[in-house]
């Protein structure tokens, strides 16, 4: 072992005995049938015991990237997936949010069209039996944000927007603090407190009454772990113990992460980090969070580290579904992993 090694391996080693584990190796990650078609940058929730997701990034035999129209339709018992109806228009970064009775819904995400291919929209769309209605559109365009359905409400938080009237290039955009809440009953958009820091590429999740945010990243300032947690009742927000730092890369993991609630417990997992001057890396740790306790502890890492994947949970099972192999975005997969944390119960 070199010194650089052993250096590295020492300092992996301290921070992994100061953070306790909730799981062995036998407890991990478990491989399930694949999208068809390999994905990034991409939403998914579960709606009637199936999981949903639509469009993202997908490279093609030319190396280009292409935005994509397709939606999956996983069914968790067949360990099965199926084509659902095709979006409108190709979209990456659409929002899927399930409003339980009221439906499934894709919300904004980056379009094509002549000013380029990160042309932010406010296109709301409803799933249908056999295709996707138009309903009231986000009050200003909002992608790269996250989603959650609580009491009758689907709350669309922080992301990114247009800094100006340029609206087609990814340089165009600007990071986001702001909450608005669509009422699917009556098709309409009111505005929630802001979240306390603008941020792009988090996740979100729905527990104990709360909507919780985790990481994320600015432009200027990269990967955050921050976690907010927002009581709608109260239109109020805190701040909680953030995600810990990557022992293995000493990376903050933030941005381009996924999470999901499951068994009275928020899960997150992946994401990316950049190099400055180029180059970076992709997250495979696991980060579970006690609510009581204001606390993560270390879970069991991904088989397959991405980012721009999709989350969801069903049963009690969580699932990390496609994304991004490597950094930025390079090499698309279609691998799907499932956790069942057992050590919850």
């Amino acid at each position: 072992m070199t010194q650089l090694d052993r250096r590295a391996f020492l300092a992996a080693t301290a921070v992994a005995a100061a953070l306790p584990s909730i799981a062995s190796a036998r407890e991990g990650w478990a491989t399930k049938a694949s999208l068809p078609w390999a994905i990034q940058e991409i939403y998914a929730a579960e709606h009637g015991g199936r999981i949903v997701m639509a469009g993202g990034l997908s490279r093609g035999a030319d190396r280009r990237t292409h935005i994509e129209d397709r939606v999956g339709i996983y069914d968790p018992g067949a360990d099965r997936w199926s084509e659902g109806p095709r979006l409108p228009a190709p979209r990456h970064h659409p929002m899927i949010v399930s409003a339980g009775e009221a439906g499934l819904f894709a919300i904004g995400g980056y379009a094509r069209s002549e000013a380029g291919e990160w042309t932010n929209t406010t296109g709301v769309l409803k799933l249908e039996a056999d295709g996707w209605s138009e309903r009231t559109g986000i009050p200003a365009p909002q992608s790269e944000a996250v989603g959650a359905f609580h009491d009758g409400r689907i709350h669309l938080i922080c992301g990114r927007t247009p800094a100006g009237a340029a609206n087609g290039n990814w340089n165009d955009q600007a990071d986001t603090a702001a909450h608005r809440v669509y009422l699917p009953a009556e098709d309409r958009w009111t505005d929630a407190r802001p979240l306390p820091m603008a941020r792009n590429s988090a996740a979100a999740a729905v527990l104990d009454g709360a909507i919780w945010v985790a990481g994320g990243r600015t432009v200027s300032g990269g990967g955050t772990g921050r976690l907010d947690r927002y009581d709608p009742a109260a239109d109020r927000w805190d701040t909680m113990a953030p995600i810990p730092r990557s022992a293995a890369s000493d990376q903050q993991v933030g941005g381009g992460l996924a999470m999901a609630a499951v068994a009275g417990r928020l899960v997150a997992f992946g994401g990316e980090w950049f190099a400055p001057g180029g180059g970076g890396g992709v997250f495979r740790e696991t980060w579970v969070y006690h609510v009581g306790a204001d606390r993560w502890e270390a879970g069991p890492d991904m088989l397959t580290p991405r980012h721009g994947l999709a989350a969801a949970s069903v049963d009690n099972v969580i699932y990390a579904i496609a994304g991004g192999a490597v950094v930025s975005g390079g090499r698309a997969v279609g691998t799907v992993e499932t956790w069942a944390p057992t050590l919850f119960h």
